[in-house]
């Protein structure tokens, strides 16, 4: 998946998100500017998520868009 195409996705799925990992703040939302790995990071580092776990609930988020 192209850059381009995750922040179009990262967009839609904000409310997604806040809704999932109510942690996340607006600042974190804007930090990631579509950086798939940077959400992975946020996520692992407010939930003390492995990568691998992070990384399959971000694409349960993306398919369900």
């Amino acid at each position: 998946m192209n850059e381009d195409i995750i922040k179009g996705k990262l967009k839609q799925l904000t409310g997604r998100i806040k809704a999932k990992w109510g942690e996340l703040t607006d600042d974190d939302l804007k930090l990631l500017d579509g950086k798939r790995e940077v959400l992975v990071g946020k996520v692992q580092e407010k939930y003390g998520l492995s990568k691998e776990k992070a990384e399959q609930q971000i694409k349960e988020l993306e398919d369900a868009a």
